[in-house]
C-alpha cells in the first residue's frame, strides 16, 4: 500500500541488503572523501566553476570523452561500451545561500557573490554533495566493469538546479542535438527523514510544475482620513488574495493537484497613509501542463476583474510576471519505473524498496523527459540518515533536520554505497549485458 514518503519509515527500520558488490564498498573511501570536500567547498548556482572542473579531471582519468563548460557551468561525459541503449545520469552540482550550523568538522565556511552580485553564505543544504560523490562512485563502476553492461553512458553534472534552470540551460545549448538523445535518464534525490538502505519510488507525478510570480497593484495613494480621494491597492490585494483561491476550489477538477500560494505582500510606509502600490509573489504549483495553463490565465483574469471593479485605468491594470526559474513536473516514465524497480528489489531486497506519494515540490530534473523526443525519466529517493541517528530522534519524539536546512547532516559512508548499487543496477538492468 502506498504511503507518504515522510512518514513510512516511522514502522519500518532496516532490513536485510542483499547486494555483495565488494568493488563498490572498496570505493567508499574515496566518495566520502569527494563528498567532504565538496561539503566544505560549496557553490552557488551558475557559479560551480570549480566543482565542475573537479569532476570533469576526474571524469576524463576514468577515460570517459568530457566536455566542459556546457550550458554554463555543465559537464557531458560520454564513454561508450559496445552498441546498446543510451542511458543519461543526472547529479546536480550547486549549493544554496544559507549559514551552515551543523559543526561538523568539514562544515562549509564558504561565502560567494551570487549571480546578482550579493555575497552569500554557501552550504550543501540539499545533499547535492552526496549526488556527486555517487555520481562519480557509479561512473567508476561502469567503466572499470564494461563485462557487466553495454551501451553509451552519458554523464550530466547539472550546474543551478536550484534556481530551475539548470536542465533548461543544458537542453538549451543542444544537448540532445550535440551529443544524442538518451533512450533512458536516470537520477537521484537524498532524502533526509529516512535512513540509509531505503530508496523510494513513484510512478507517474512525482514532483510539481513549479512557477515564481509577482504582481503589482496600482493605486492612487493619499491621505487615510480621505480615502474617497483614493484607489487603494491594499484592499484591492486583499479583494485579489481571496479571489485567487476559488481557482483551485472551483475551476480545477478536484483530481487536478495544483497550489496557489502568496508568499510576499509588501505595500505602504504607514497607518495613515494609502500607497499607491502593492507587490504580490507568488508560487504557482501543478503536474498537468493544462491545469498550470490554466490557472495562470485565471490568476490574471481576476487580477483585471479586481482592478476594474476599483476604477483603476486599463493601462495600470496589474500583469502577472512570471520569472525565469520555472520547473517542469517529475514524471516517472511507469515503464522504466518497473524495470528499474525490479532491479533494485533484487539488489536491495523487496522489504527496503517503498513506493511512495507524490509531493507539489519542484525538480528540474523532469525537463530532460518533456522534449519533443519524450525521454523515459526515473528520479529515485535515496535514505541517507544514519540508522542510529533515525532511531534516536524517532525514540524522542523528534523531526530530524529537513533539506534545505542549516542543520542537515546525512550519512556518506552508506549514502554512497547504496546510491552507486541502485544506479550500477539499473544501468546493468537496462542494458541487459548478460541477458
Amino acid at each position: 500500500m502506498k504511503t507518504g514518503f515522510f512518514i513510512i519509515m516511522m514502522s519500518i527500520f532496516i532490513t536485510s541488503y542483499s547486494q555483495n558488490r565488494s568493488d563498490i564498498k572498496a570505493e567508499v573511501p574515496e566518495m566520502v572523501k569527494l563528498y567532504k570536500y565538496l561539503h566544505a567547498h560549496p557553490e552557488l548556482s551558475f557559479m560551480e566553476f570549480k566543482t565542475s572542473k573537479i569532476l570533469a579531471d576526474k571524469m576524463r582519468k576514468l577515460g570517459f570523452t568530457v566536455t566542459e563548460n556546457f550550458g554554463g557551468t555543465g559537464i557531458v561525459a560520454i564513454l561508450k561500451n559496445e552498441n546498446g541503449p543510451k542511458i543519461l545520469i543526472r547529479t546536480d552540482m550547486d549549493a544554496l545561500p544559507i549559514l551552515e550550523k551543523t559543526n561538523l568538522n568539514f562544515a562549509s565556511k564558504v561565502k560567494q557573490k551570487d549571480v546578482e552580485g550579493v555575497i552569500q553564505p554557501v552550504m550543501h543544504a540539499c545533499g547535492h554533495d552526496i549526488h556527486m560523490s555517487v555520481w562519480y562512485g557509479t561512473a567508476k563502476y561502469l567503466a572499470e566493469h564494461k563485462n557487466e553492461w553495454k551501451g553509451t553512458i552519458m554523464m550530466i553534472g547539472q550546474p543551478a538546479e536550484e534556481r530551475g534552470g539548470g536542465s533548461k540551460a543544458m537542453l538549451d545549448a543542444g544537448l540532445y542535438q550535440k551529443f544524442f538523445v538518451p533512450d533512458y535518464a536516470l537520477a537521484l534525490h537524498v532524502n533526509s527523514s529516512v535512513p540509509t538502505g531505503k530508496i523510494g519510488y513513484c510512478p507517474g507525478y512525482a514532483m510539481a510544475n513549479v512557477d515564481m510570480a509577482r504582481m503589482t497593484f496600482k493605486g492612487r495613494g493619499g491621505h487615510g482620513a480621505y480615502p474617497q480621494k483614493t484607489i487603494d491597492p491594499i484592499v484591492m490585494s486583499a479583494y485579489y488574495i481571496t479571489e485567487i483561491q476559488s481557482i483551485i476550489s472551483r475551476e480545477i477538477s478536484p483530481t487536478d493537484p495544483a497550489v496557489v500560494t502568496v508568499g510576499s505582500i509588501h505595500g505602504g510606509t504607514k497607518g495613515n497613509i494609502i500607497p499607491s502600490e502593492v507587490k504580490l509573489e507568488f508560487t504557482i504549483r501543478s503536474y498537468k501542463d493544462k491545469v498550470r495553463e490554466k490557472v495562470l490565465k485565471a490568476m490574471q483574469r481576476k487580477a483585471n476583474a479586481v482592478a476594474m471593479s476599483f476604477g483603476v485605468d486599463k493601462k495600470d491594470y496589474p500583469v502577472l510576471k512570471l520569472k525565469d526559474t520555472y520547473t517542469p513536473a517529475l514524471y516517472n516514465d511507469p515503464v522504466l519505473v518497473n524495470k528499474v524497480i525490479d532491479a533494485f528489489k533484487t539488489e536491495f531486497g523487496k522489504n527496503n524498496i517503498i513506493e511512495v506519494d507524490p509531493v507539489m515540490g519542484g525538480e528540474d530534473f523532469g525537463r530532460y523527459g518533456k522534449t519533443k523526443e519524450k525521454v523515459p525519466s526515473f528520479m529515485f529517493f535515496l535514505g541517507a540518515v544514519n540508522p542510529k541517528k533515525y532511531e534516536t530522534y524517532k525514540n524522542e519524539g523528534k523531526t530530524l533536520p529537513s533539506l534545505h536546512s542549516d542543520k542537515v547532516t546525512f550519512y556518506p559512508e552508506k549514502a554512497t554505497e547504496y546510491g552507486v548499487t541502485a544506479f550500477v543496477s539499473a544501468v546493468i538492468k537496462l542494458t541487459k549485458k548478460n541477458k
